[in-house]
């Protein structure tokens, strides 16, 4: 590992089923910050793909989600990162000391259509913008 990419803060992201706010989350940093800042997304109890409504939406923006899968939350992907920011997994998800906890309060989108969706991809995008603004100004 180069000395660039161990500097680098890593984000986690936590909804309890991977598929849809801590998706948007992540592609908002990915998005955003490029290679300045590692981001992973979790799930407590992982749904089986991506909610459409969330994709479609996040199409709505040019970002491209659609091969993304939900992925289990870990021990590891935890201990691995700087901040952890949950989004409605409550006391499913494990604590460390040392880390910094955001607890990022946001509807659920799962089984909303798009129309709902978009209200809480904007939510997202405002936080993602600030949160990156905050650990890697350009």
């Amino acid at each position: 590992m180069s000395p660039s990419a161990a500097s680098r803060p890593s984000v986690l992201f936590v909804c309890v089923h991977n598929a849809g706010r801590s998706q948007m989350a992540a592609a908002f940093l990915t998005h955003l910050a490029g290679d300045r800042i590692e981001v992973r997304s979790a799930g407590s109890a992982p749904a089986d793909a991506v909610n459409p409504a969330v994709v479609e939406a996040m199409k709505e923006v040019g970002i491209d989600i659609s091969a993304e899968t939900p992925k289990i939350l870990t021990v590891e992907a935890v201990q691995a990162s700087d901040v952890v920011i949950t989004m409605g997994c409550g006391d499913t998800c494990p604590v460390f000391p040392g880390k910094r906890y955001l607890d990022w309060q946001l509807d659920d989108p799962a089984g909303q259509g798009v129309d709902a969706v978009r209200p809480i991809r904007d939510a997202i995008e405002t936080r993602v913008r600030a949160l990156v603004a905050e650990m890697a100004p350009s």
